[in-house]
């Protein structure tokens, strides 16, 4: 969900209310809204305990140093709250386009997140310490990048997959590394409506994103699965549709195959509206009160 696509003021409010509610963290990503850092700051401040969680920062957008250091500004402010996933590397040598701004190549991904987690661990620290630091954790899909993930900091945050990657991540991360996953929800009884919905936000990955197409390709889908619209198959393994029951059952799923923690992401037929009911409706099934 895209938080910064809303007003200030409306962000503030949601944040206090999904507090209030009972989940244990928000996760936020990062295009051309507010920057990750801003985010951070205006969820951190709406809220006195909930973990705000950088779902992800950007590694394209900002040099290694802004990183570090704001990083640790947010952890010295609000200790054991804020947690810091690093994404967004580019795979090719090509220019690649985010909607419509060219973005320079950064290089491989696992060398070009090993020499950014490098770059920032070596940022001369002039200001007070984060106690305790706060976490690190890598949108890493392949293999190399989660085992990476597990050798360099907290953990993963895997997105845009089905429950086999869960269990094949945790097979290569080992038992104690953090393994966060997102899975994207449509809660709605229609089948066709939410299907709808559900194939709209697949398709938008897989059209734009050859790093989602790799990884699921990897996972035995193939191109009668990712050539034009995501298949049925793809689209049903990706996302989880229907009533409470369906979607309490799937991140069951996730949990059993080792993950730690799963991000549910609300999609709704209007994104120009926050999905306050769904959260609402979602609180007693997931959260067991």
């Amino acid at each position: 969900m895209a938080l910064d696509a809303h007003p200030a003021g409306l962000v503030r409010e949601a944040a206090a209310e999904i507090e209030e509610l009972g989940y244990g963290a928000l996760w936020h990503g990062e295009a051309f809204g507010r920057d990750t850092v801003s985010q951070a700051w205006l969820l951190l401040s709406a809220t006195r305990r909930l973990t705000i969680a950088a779902g992800i920062a950007n590694i394209t957008f900002r040099d290694p140093v802004a990183m570090a250091t704001a990083t640790r500004a947010l952890g010295e402010a609000h200790p054991g709250r804020y947690l810091l996933g690093l994404g967004g590397h580019r795979v090719d040598d090509t220019i690649h386009q985010l909607d419509g701004y060219p973005m320079p190549a950064v290089g491989r991904a696992v060398s070009t997140m090993t020499a950014y987690l490098e770059a920032m661990d070596a940022v001369p620290a002039h200001s007070p310490p984060a106690r305790p630091a706060p976490p690190r954790v890598l949108a890493a899909l392949g293999p190399k990048m989660l085992a990476l993930a597990a050798e360099r900091t907290w953990g993963a945050h895997p997105y845009l997959v089905p429950v086999a990657h869960t269990r094949a991540a945790r097979q290569i991360m080992g038992p104690v590394a953090f393994l966060g996953v997102e899975q994207a929800v449509v809660l709605d009884t229609d089948a066709a409506r939410a299907r709808a919905l559900a194939t709209a936000h697949v398709g938008a990955y897989t059209a734009m994103a050859p790093h989602h197409q790799a990884n699921l390709r990897r996972l035995g889908f193939g191109d009668a699965d990712l050539a034009g619209a995501p298949s049925r198959r793809l689209v049903d393994a990706i996302v989880a549709h229907g009533d409470l029951d369906t979607i309490r059952d799937r991140i069951r799923e996730h949990l059993d195959a080792g993950a730690n923690h799963v991000c549910v992401q609300v999609l709704t037929a209007d994104p120009t509206e926050l999905p306050t009911g769904t959260w609402r409706e979602l609180a007693p099934a997931l959260l067991g009160h």
